[in-house]
């Protein structure tokens, strides 16, 4: 691929080829994309990196990361990476004669080596609509703050942290009812739509980049355990069904209850606010046997399904039917590890 400067922002084509690529990805959102530029005839795909295989489930087992997964199942080149920046691994990308670098969900940070390695720089799909939700949790914010709108942003990677100008957005309207899984998946498929005309519009200079503007910027750390604790005494009805969504399906949104003198913890996986019903927070609230109303700091919830330790989810009569209707103390402090 032959190209000639048109101005220092970007680079104009005079004789194309197939465009060069190496994929930096690890969770789900960067699925379809990888799966897009892997089958797209426009696209030489160099190989695919990701983050190295951890412990996971109840017997600590090593798993792939799913772009890991997915590129094993495809019979895809790729390298489980635990440091990106590492001098040997930096020397392979340079052997490579990239046009991009694209990071979607990666979760390394890449050093100005390897961001003015390729031609026409590194690539970084995240999911939210820069410059709000800079950092690792943008979805489950997004429908923690119930917000209206969310979105993924194409952006010319920098060393800050989503900082990098603007190529291209994608807007996605919110109804209050999506799950962060769900939206996860729709996000990365909306994504892998648009990466080859994105792709090929920078290097036309048809898309030009806008720089964000930084004032208007907000930061979201990585989800830790004890974030999915919700709190009848603290929260409206709303927050905590935003909650149930956002959090699903790990950490999930919990409480803690007292069961015959046991402390256990039970997951909320549906519920539905009911603005119809006042009571104190914490209270349970009349019902039958197969309800569960609870009052919050404004309104009530209803409780639609859970998950018990060592159970599956239920609907929330099965579980008022194991206990034969009898609803247990919710606790108010917090007993578990703050992990």
């Amino acid at each position: 691929m032959l190209y000639i400067n048109a101005g220092k922002d970007f680079l104009q084509v005079i004789m194309s080829e197939k465009i060069k690529l190496y994929f930096l990805g690890s969770g789900e959102i960067a699925v379809p994309v990888l799966q897009q530029l892997s089958r797209a005839d426009e696209v030489v795909l160099q190989g695919v990196g990701t983050q190295i295989d951890r412990p996971a489930g109840r017997n600590c087992a090593l798993m792939p990361t799913p772009v890991g997964k997915t590129a094993l199942n495809m019979n895809l080149p790729v390298h489980k990476i635990p440091n990106v920046n590492d001098a040997e691994f930096i020397r392979h990308l340079r052997s490579l004669d990239l046009d991009f670098i694209v990071v979607i969900s990666f979760g390394q940070l890449l050093k100005e080596e390897i961001l003015k390695l390729p031609r026409c720089g590194c690539l970084n799909v995240h999911a939210s609509l820069l410059p709000k939700y800079r950092g690792a949790s943008p979805i489950t914010q997004a429908l923690l703050h119930q917000d209206t709108e969310t979105g993924n942003t194409f952006m010319d990677m920098e060393k800050g942290l989503d900082s990098g100008a603007v190529y291209h957005t994608q807007h996605v309207p919110l109804s209050q009812i999506e799950y962060c899984d769900e939206l996860e998946h729709f996000l990365g498929e909306l994504a892998a739509r648009d990466m080859i005309k994105v792709l090929q519009k920078i290097i036309s200079g048809e898309l030009v980049k806008v720089p964000q503007d930084h004032s208007r910027a907000t930061v979201c750390r990585k989800i830790k355990k004890h974030d999915g604790k919700i709190s009848f005494e603290t929260m409206t009805a709303a927050e905590i069904e935003a909650a149930v969504r956002a959090f699903y399906p790990w950490p999930g949104a919990f409480f803690e209850v007292s069961d015959h003198g046991n402390v256990s913890k039970l997951t909320i996986t549906k519920a539905k606010v009911r603005t119809d019903l006042e009571g104190a927070p914490g209270e349970t609230l009349a019902g039958g046997k197969s309800d569960w109303i609870i009052g919050c700091k404004q309104h009530a919830l209803e409780i639609i399904r859970l998950s018990a330790p060592g159970k599956r989810e239920m609907s929330v009569a099965d579980y008022l039917n194991g206990r034969r209707g009898q609803k247990p103390l919710i606790l108010k402090d917090f007993h578990g590890e703050n992990q």
